[in-house]
């Protein structure tokens, strides 16, 4: 059980990260920033549990990534972050 809550916050922490490094990237449009930043700061609020929280965030990248202006290595970027949250199961 230890082991598992673990790996989630490990998870948790790797989509973290990688969403800031691409809020914070000179290059990504601004639009996509404020939307990152956004759902960083949803991340970190602790109203709900984890795994509701990755799922709320999952069903938000979704969103961004459909946006035709996103160059192409944000969005994968991104894909990276959905399958970190993805592993987060309670």
């Amino acid at each position: 059980m230890a082991d598992k809550k673990a790996q989630n916050q490990k998870s948790f922490e790797n989509a973290l990260q990688t969403l800031t490094q691409v809020a914070s990237n000179p290059t990504t449009p601004k639009n996509i920033k404020k939307n990152l930043t956004d759902l960083v700061a949803a991340l970190k609020g602790n109203e709900d549990s984890m795994s509701v929280r990755a799922a709320n965030a999952i069903s938000q990248l979704d969103d961004i990534t459909q946006d035709p202006n996103m160059p192409s290595y944000v969005r994968v970027t991104l894909w990276q972050a959905v399958s970190a949250l993805e592993n987060i199961r309670e």
